[in-house]
């Protein structure tokens, strides 16, 4: 094709349907990439419409995202109201009085070409009570309530952890929305009538807003939220339903004042059929009940909910219902999907937003032209399915392992799980090795904190392990211990990380 024909076929103009978060982070990534090519943006929301605004907690893709379009971490921190975010507390999934950390970063220091967690399962063989976590410095931070920055050259393993934040997703839609427009994002408030499509293909050709206006597209981003009105409703993509293998379908949503210094985890605890969250933020706290309704009531799940916060709620629970799963594609026609106008999972692993930027990136890395070529949109469907399929398993996991007697949890416990989470159990449990796929969003430490914390260990592990004398074992793992103990006990606790940030903040203002 001549260059002519190329520029012919060229994308002019994207659509976006929804504001929200997923809405304004595609509008702010795809402005920044197509920034100097012409393409234009228009974003449509209503201010009728209330967003869910549940997902305040992130896992640390989100700070390479804002990264890419030139924000600091100071910066998004005091914009949004964000505390850090060291890792994820588990509180009684596996019995009551039991809690681990799932953290962001390594276990340990690996030896001759010898995973790290082999040398524990061996030291915890022979005796040694000493927990997983006390081998990583952001479940350390996490559970101490400090917090500090990662190395840019660590001495060693120990060293490598990452961080995420929390913060008000409402407040982050915002600076995303301030950061899109000044790139040229026209933003209309309107609700949409009507969606034409061309006769001859069935693509989206136009949207036709309550007040008459008709807006024309090339391609069009479906952010509309569980409805998804353009893949689902328009198109009739339709929806796989996973709520026999995530038996949670609703929950409780509250705001509560905060109570005492902001912890530097996200806490979630099992309950009697589900589990609660605690996300805290500058100002306020974040809580929610995530249930199953085949096993608790409205009624009690809120009761529930109420009864465990810590702080005096501001506002009334609200009552949100989901069913777990995903568009059989997120790409139809000319539409591609976002966020929950995609699919649905439950908030366990923080990965709603980690999505939408997936989703983004992939979209920046297959952006298409007028043929919208079913090669492209093809690739773009496999890797979605794939990477939500592999999140999927990793939320069952937390299920399955689960040691608690309530009806629920022994149904999540005796379900029958995807194969290709029956693949990755057994090859742990019969070697302590890690099965990996394409687009897997969680790497082996993050399986290996899940296996470890709710105490599924394997059968064997690796015999190169029995060439190491015990004694100097013993010593090598005191060592990690008590250094790593050492690193936290000189970093600032969490309160004083935020001061630190903020003043790096108003640095950056002054600049």
């Amino acid at each position: 094709m001549t260059d002519r024909g190329r520029a012919e076929r060229a994308i002019e103009r994207v659509v976006i349907v929804g504001g929200g978060t997923a809405g304004w982070m595609a509008a702010t990534a795809l402005s920044a990439h197509l920034a100097g090519t012409g393409v234009k943006i228009t974003l449509i929301e209503s201010s009728d419409i209330g967003t869910i605004g549940v997902g305040e907690a992130t896992i640390p893709t989100i700070r390479r995202f804002y990264a890419q379009l030139g924000m600091s971490d100071a910066e998004v921190m005091q914009a949004c109201e964000a505390t850090a975010k060291f890792g994820i507390r588990f509180v009684d999934w596996l019995r009551d009085g039991q809690s681990f950390v799932h953290p962001f970063g390594r276990y340990g220091q690996d030896l001759k070409g010898v995973d790290f967690h082999h040398y524990w399962l061996t030291a915890r063989a022979s005796g040694d009570a000493a927990p997983l976590g006390d081998y990583s410095l952001g479940a350390l931070l996490a559970g101490s309530g400090h917090a500090t920055l990662p190395a840019p050259n660590p001495g060693s393993q120990l060293g490598i952890f990452d961080w995420a934040l929390h913060f008000d997703a409402a407040l982050f839609a915002q600076h995303m929305r301030r950061f899109a427009e000044k790139q040229g994002v026209t933003r209309l408030d309107a609700r949409i009538t009507d969606v034409k499509l061309r006769a001859n293909d069935g693509f989206i050709e136009a949207l036709t807003l309550d007040s008459g206006v008709e807006v024309a597209g090339d391609l069009f981003v479906d952010c509309s939220g569980f409805r998804s009105l353009l893949l689902g409703e328009t198109l009739g993509v339709a929806y796989e339903d996973w709520s026999h293998w995530l038996l949670c379908d609703g929950a409780f949503a509250v705001q509560s004042e905060r109570a005492g210094p902001p912890p530097s985890c996200t806490t979630v605890t099992a309950r009697t059929a589900g589990w609660q969250w605690r996300i805290p933020l500058r100002a306020r706290e974040g809580n929610g009940m995530v249930f199953s309704s085949r096993f608790q009531t409205d009624d009690d799940a809120r009761d529930e909910l109420l009864a465990k916060i810590p702080g005096k709620p501001t506002m009334e629970p609200r009552r949100l219902r989901f069913t777990p799963g995903r568009r059989a594609v997120a790409w139809a026609k000319n539409c591609v999907a976002l966020g929950l106008a995609s699919g649905f999972l439950e908030p366990l692993e923080s990965t709603s937003i980690a999505l939408i930027e997936t989703g983004i990136e992939r979209l920046k890395a297959l952006f298409p032209d007028k043929d919208f070529d079913p090669a492209v949109v093809a690739e773009y469907n496999e890797q979605s399915a794939e990477e939500i399929e592999r999140v999927r398993d990793f939320l069952i996991l937390h299920y399955k392992l689960n040691g608690r007697s309530d009806a629920f949890w022994q149904a999540c416990r005796d379900m029958t799980v995807p194969d290709t989470l029956k693949r990755k159990l057994e090859l742990w449990r019969a070697r302590g090795a890690f099965a990996r796929y394409r687009w897997e969003m969680f790497s082996p430490p993050s399986w290996l904190a899940i296996y470890a914390g709710f105490e599924a260990l394997p059968d064997r592990f690796d015999p190169a392990v029995a060439a190491v004398d015990p004694a100097q074992l013993t010593r090598s793992l005191e060592a990690m211990r008590r250094s790593l103990a050492e690193t936290v006990a000189d970093t600032p606790t969490h309160q004083e990380f935020l001061e630190i940030m903020d003043g790096a903040a108003a640095k950056g203002r002054a600049a």
